[in-house]
């Protein structure tokens, strides 16, 4: 059942993705609502999606910069000054203590009021989601939210060696999941959001049909979330801790 809510805008938020471009599929609509309304948005992108792409002629090597580049300017567009890149492999991310403790470090140096994070389940009905870099980024994210940023005995050498203290996130908004409870219209940013998503050309550039598919699927979370005809919508499962 949609969650109705209520409530100001969160100072801080950080939002977890796999990939760049992740961000601008699922979220990139709230963001531009946030950042509008003055909350501080950060990115974390756990890889650089160096094994995406559709060019052949472009050598690998390339990749990984372009792609960062791509995710920055998105970011901008959406009124985002930061974006932090974790550069772990592509198509190869696993939910390990290292990825753990890397996130457990960006969630107490931002100490944000809400993070953003792939669901860890599967949703069978949407298969493009259920790529294992997103459930693996999940999954480590939701580890490093709870238990490990809020224990201050978790990753002592945080502490220790750098400063920083536990921190407890009250609040994740699950994406790509199978049991959304919030829904964000976002028709009134949609262009917005889509040249945003357009700016990551090395992903889209060859996709004529990106903007029909992005709002048949917004067109898909704004009937769940029971909105007016005609609305798009993103789509979350939103958990209080």
């Amino acid at each position: 059942m949609p969650q109705e809510r209520q409530v100001s805008p969160p100072e801080r938020v950080l939002v977890v993705t796999a990939h760049p471009d992740d961000t601008e599929f699922c979220t990139a609509g709230t963001v531009l609502q946030w950042t509008a309304q003055g909350t501080e948005v950060t990115y974390c992108v756990l890889t650089d999606g160096d094994n995406g792409g559709y060019d052949e002629a472009l050598p690998r090597q390339s990749i990984a910069p372009l792609r960062r580049a791509e995710q920055r300017a998105a970011a901008a567009a959406a009124g985002v000054r930061e974006v932090r890149f974790l550069a772990y492999p592509d198509g190869r991310l696993e939910p390990t203590m290292e990825l753990r403790r890397d996130l457990t470090r960006v969630i107490r140096e931002v100490r944000p009021e809400v993070v953003v994070l792939p669901s860890p389940e599967i949703n069978w009905d949407r298969i493009a989601d259920v790529h294992p870099d997103h459930r693996a980024a999940g999954e480590a994210a939701l580890r490093a939210v709870y238990p490990d940023a809020r224990n201050p005995f978790a990753h002592p050498e945080l502490l220790r060696h750098e400063g920083l203290a536990a921190w407890e996130v009250p609040e994740i908004w699950l994406i790509m999941g199978p049991s959304p409870n919030h829904f964000v219209d976002v028709t009134d940013v949609f262009d917005q959001k889509f040249a945003a998503l357009k700016l990551h050309t090395s992903q889209t550039a060859n996709l004529a049909d990106l903007e029909a598919l992005l709002r048949r699927w917004q067109t898909e979370h704004a009937v769940a979330g029971r909105l007016a005809p005609g609305r798009l919508a993103e789509a979350f499962q939103v958990v209080r801790l």
